[in-house]
């Protein structure tokens, strides 16, 4: 009696087996290698021509990753055929999973879909200083399913494409020229016309001060004083420099003229 299996009664059929699947699965691994090597070759390639072309910096990591995951699904396609299953089959079972995985990530889809609008309507590029969905920041980055933004103190926040797309966006880095608005409350009974004319000199002497649009120093009554609004136009790389200069130099001036600041607000009766 032989054993439980006789191994002998089925050599032959495992021989075949393992010549047919075995040659199948090692040329399938083979290509399955070669194929990301090659792929990866690929990609680095056409990153660097976008960049010898000058392909905006903003599209060159969305086009590196779609073309990345692009050729991946197409070699794992030509891996499972050399496995031996048939290609309708492949299709149907993809389709299947398309549609199942669509379902599930639907927020991932909706994302996709707000960083083709990005980057065709082009709201905003790499390097940009945006305010949007709560936050500001430069623009590191934008990837299919987010934006990078790095905040002024260091913070790296990701956005979702998705929100990001419809929701209101102000780019700062548009306009070559930005206004730079300085606001001061002074005491009822100070020299309003010295005051003003204290700002006009000292804006006259800043050169980074664009004459036009020509400046502003305009004044507004309230309860507690007036405002005197101080409006000028630069380069928008100086506006953050000149707002704060502004602040000091006037600020300073006033002092020395004796006009009085008013630095905080009474307190209310009854409080």
């Amino acid at each position: 009696m032989n054993g439980l299996f006789d191994f002998n009664k089925y050599r032959e059929t495992l021989t075949t087996f393992f010549i047919t699947y075995g040659a199948r699965f090692f040329v399938a691994m083979l290509l399955l290698f070669i194929g990301l090597w090659v792929l990866n070759r690929i990609v680095k390639f056409l990153d660097r021509e976008m960049i010898v072309h000058h392909v905006d910096p903003s599209l060159r990591p969305f086009l590196r990753n779609v073309l990345n995951v692009s050729l991946k699904i197409l070699l794992l396609i030509a891996v499972v055929g050399q496995l031996g299953m048939e290609m309708t089959s492949i299709f149907a079972v993809l389709g299947s999973a398309g549609l199942a995985i669509g379902l599930a990530l639907q927020g991932s889809l909706a994302n996709f879909a707000g960083g083709v609008l990005i980057l065709a309507l082009k709201p905003f590029r790499v390097g940009d200083y945006i305010e949007a969905q709560g936050v500001a920041g430069n623009v590191n980055l934008i990837n299919i399913l987010n934006t990078v933004i790095k905040t002024s103190d260091n913070k790296t926040i990701y956005i979702p494409n998705g929100p990001l797309a419809s929701s209101t966006i102000v780019n700062f880095d548009v306009e070559s020229n930005r206004r730079a608005d300085v606001r001061i409350l002074v005491h009822y009974g100070n020299n309003i016309i010295l005051a003003k004319e204290l700002i006009t000199q000292i804006i006259s002497a800043d050169s980074r001060i664009l004459t036009q649009p020509a400046p502003q120093v305009v004044t507004e009554n309230t309860d507690l004083g007036v405002n005197i609004f101080t409006r000028v136009w630069a380069a928008r790389g100086n506006v953050g420099g000149i707002t704060n200069d502004l602040h000091d130099w006037i600020r300073t001036a006033f002092e020395k003229n004796g006009i009085s600041i008013a630095y905080r607000e009474p307190a209310l009766p009854g409080k």
